[in-house]
């Protein structure tokens, strides 16, 4: 049995058991609520009545976004495109799970346009992107809040489930503006999730072991490496551009906890924490665009004879995972004049 779990859209818990969706709301009126029960109510009984045809809403209410920056391969393919004659990864990466704080706000459920955002591309330059990109991610939904460090190995007891997450970016605005203090208009417009958060519990068999960690991580990040073995893909108008794994990530979501509350930080029920575009070392196993296209200098051949190096108006970008389903999202033209 596969299970998940989601919001209808006019309220109420629901979940897809196998291909059945069951309205749960005579359990519990949302997602939030069942998650803040606390973890002995994780688990309901799964019995309501069948939906056909479903229209389902944002699946939870996210708190806090935290994205990281998780994939060797993606960390590795972006330092040599823009530093090719220095290390690509910077001193940090091998020693902590890097991240930044993104906005809870604006992140949608699948399904939701995405308007192509306008911001400053370069000195006295304003306008709407020319660079608009995806990013292939998992994203992990707190259940169980925190006060203070979460030891490692306790850290998945935090967490309720998954989704697929995009987390759209426009590379021109966030190549201008990330120095010194790193992401913020380039990717605070959207965040596309799932429509439905797959439990931990259904992912547990699909853990393996992965590659030792050089050099061994500090003591609070310590733990066997490990990661999910989830196949992943991205589809640009009806194509596949590209399949990755999640097994390619290289910190753990128990290190990226682990890390976001060593100094204290709290976890709320609803944090979001987004794993970083997912890449692996083959050219069709890049996360995103920026990679795929290496930074617009090769192209992206589709089936009809069109090309892209970023997206254009009208696209639609699904990325899929299975048991996590799909995420979708088409582009609208910036309302910029």
């Amino acid at each position: 049995m596969s299970l998940a779990y989601g919001v209808l859209a006019g309220g109420g818990l629901c979940a897809r058991v196998d291909d059945r969706v069951l309205d749960l709301s005579e359990v519990a009126g949302s997602l939030d609520e069942l998650m803040a029960r606390g973890r002995t109510a994780w688990s309901p009984p799964l019995d309501g009545p069948a939906v056909d045809n479903p229209e389902l809403g944002t699946p939870f209410t996210v708190a806090d976004y935290v994205d990281f920056y998780s994939s060797l391969h993606h960390a590795s393919n972006v330092g040599l495109m823009f530093r090719p004659d220095a290390e690509p990864l910077l001193p940090n990466w091998r020693q902590m799970p890097v991240g930044y704080h993104g906005r809870a706000g604006t992140v949608v459920p699948s399904g939701t346009a995405i308007r192509r955002p306008a911001g400053q591309r370069g000195p006295g330059d304003f306008g709407p992107t020319e660079a608009l990109d995806i990013e292939l991610e998992l994203g992990f939904v707190i259940g169980a809040p925190s006060d203070g460090p979460v030891a490692v190995e306790r850290a998945l007891d935090h967490v309720f489930g998954a989704v697929l997450l995009n987390d759209w970016s426009a590379r021109d605005i966030q190549g201008w503006e990330y120095r010194p203090l790193g992401p913020f208009l380039g990717k605070s417009f959207a965040t596309s999730i799932s429509s439905w958060v797959v439990p931990l519990t259904e992912l547990e068999p699909l853990r393996v072991a992965a590659e030792p960690q050089d050099p061994e991580p500090l003591p609070y990040l310590r733990e066997p490496p490990w990661a999910y073995d989830i196949e992943l893909e991205i589809e640009l108008n009806g194509a596949v551009v590209a399949r990755s794994n999640a097994r390619f990530l290289y910190w753990s979501i128990a290190q990226q906890i682990a890390h976001l509350t060593s100094n204290g930080a709290s976890l709320r029920v609803g944090d979001l924490l987004g794993t970083g575009t997912i890449s692996g070392p083959e050219r069709g196993q890049r996360g995103c665009l920026l990679e795929l296209s290496w930074a617009g200098r090769e192209p992206v051949a589709l089936p009809d004879g069109s090309v892209r190096t970023f997206l254009e108006d009208g696209d639609e970008v699904v990325l899929r995972g299975e048991p996590l389903g799909e995420v979708r999202g088409r582009i609208a033209p910036s309302e910029a004049a």
